[in-house]
């Protein structure tokens, strides 16, 4: 394992940008304590995303060839500052992943951020240069880019910002111009993820981009939760590609699909699904937004979205949700350099996944689904313990060494 994180979003610096000083303490230290939740990963747009205040862009100009005019400024306003905070916590094992959601509009087939469209081939050399560019930014005030994925869901036209890769056109790209690029500058450290969205088709697109011209440029590949579990596409990645690492890059609980009345069911299937992503080979998590407002935003297309802690804009309050305490499961126990080891289960009302920690520790995350009790037996080298786990409840077990 990696390591866990999540996304600061303009929105969620924007919502963090309102809050008081002890406020901001508390959500940081929660988040990024080696003694809390024990974050190490954060993700970031490049540009603008559905959770921003509206769309935008660094550079606009189609024949500024050497990016003279490209402005960091949208990045400084909000986002720089959460991170600041962060990596005062974090320190030096804050990790970046930077993420596309678009080229500028005059680089696209439709002439708008939003809705699709293609990068236009003629401008490609000059998007691989732009993605430099970001980089150096982050680089140049300090920040540790561990990571890039080259565009985020190119297999959706969406309302929001959004741009379609086919698996040709992103092998194209990416080892025509991007890596090229990145080597030129410096970058071919920075490890490259392909895909990045939803996990049912994450095999065939490993298969369309990564061959023996591109095998040493592709790190790994990205994916969504948003379409059901699909465990049984990793299985493929890592049975034909055992080098390709596999990360869940995005992760949360869509309010068009949320449901109060039943939040125990709504949130255990996000724990359901970690669990299986942890046993089918992922090996490093983000959930989206790390805050969001009362609404589940702000978001300029209105697509609303939960997150472990929400800020009462009205009334000033922080307030931490279900899924917090749920994700401290995985990620405090869960340590970077822990190690998947086998284990067996009796019953499919239970969610299992059992890791040895670098420290020797043996930790069990179990879920039970069902609204009955069940016993659980630990049985290890031939002793044996017995714990019951109450029903739709998560659990960590921690077997000292």
């Amino acid at each position: 394992m990696r390591g866990f994180g999540g996304a600061v979003t303009e929105a969620a610096g924007y919502v963090y940008s309102l809050m008081d000083e002890k406020q901001k303490k508390t959500l940081v230290e929660t988040y990024f304590s080696p003694d809390e939740m024990n974050y190490r990963l954060v993700r970031i747009h490049l540009d603008s995303c559905d959770f921003c205040l509206d769309t935008y862009e660094a550079m606009s100009d189609p024949q500024d060839t050497e990016l003279k005019s490209f402005s960091f400024e949208r990045t400084e306003k909000y986002i720089i500052p959460m991170l600041e905070d962060i990596r005062k916590i974090a320190g030096d094992e804050l990790k970046l992943m930077l993420t596309p959601w678009f080229p500028p509009a005059f680089m696209k087939t439709n002439g708008d951020r939003k809705k699709g469209g293609k990068l236009k081939p003629e401008y490609r050399q000059m998007w691989a240069e732009y993605l430099c560019r970001y980089i150096r930014e982050f680089l140049d005030r300090g920040y540790a880019v561990q990571r890039i994925s080259i565009q985020n869901e190119p297999n959706a036209v969406q309302t929001w910002d959004s741009c379609l890769f086919t698996g040709e056109e992103e092998k194209v790209f990416l080892r025509d111009f991007l890596y090229p690029a990145m080597k030129a500058h410096g970058y071919e450290d920075i490890e490259i993820f392909i895909w990045d969205h939803n996990k049912e088709r994450i095999f065939e697109r490993v298969r369309d981009v990564v061959d023996e011209s591109t095998e040493h440029m592709v790190t790994g590949a990205a994916f969504h939760w948003y379409s059901g579990d699909h465990f049984e596409a990793m299985d493929l990645v890592r049975r034909h590609y055992p080098e390709i690492k596999m990360i869940m890059s995005e992760s949360c609980l869509e309010y068009r699909l949320f449901d109060e009345k039943n939040i125990e069911n709504v949130t255990n299937k996000l724990c359901h699904e970690i669990i299986g992503d942890l046993n089918h080979g992922m090996c490093a998590f983000y959930d989206w937004n790390l805050l969001l407002d009362e609404k589940g935003g702000p978001n300029h297309v209105e697509n609303y979205c939960h997150a472990p802690f929400l800020y009462d804009t009205n009334t000033g309050a922080l307030l931490p949700q279900r899924t917090q305490m749920q994700y401290y499961h995985f990620s405090h126990n869960i340590v970077p350099g822990s190690v998947r080891i086998a284990a067996t289960k009796y019953t499919e009302m239970i969610d299992m996944a059992a890791y040895q920690t670098p420290e020797g520790k043996i930790v069990v995350i179990i879920l039970n689904k069902g609204a009955a009790p069940l016993p659980v037996n630990f049985r290890l080298q031939g002793k044996a313990a017995e714990v019951i786990l109450l029903g739709r409840t998560l659990a960590t077990c921690v077997i000292e060494p």
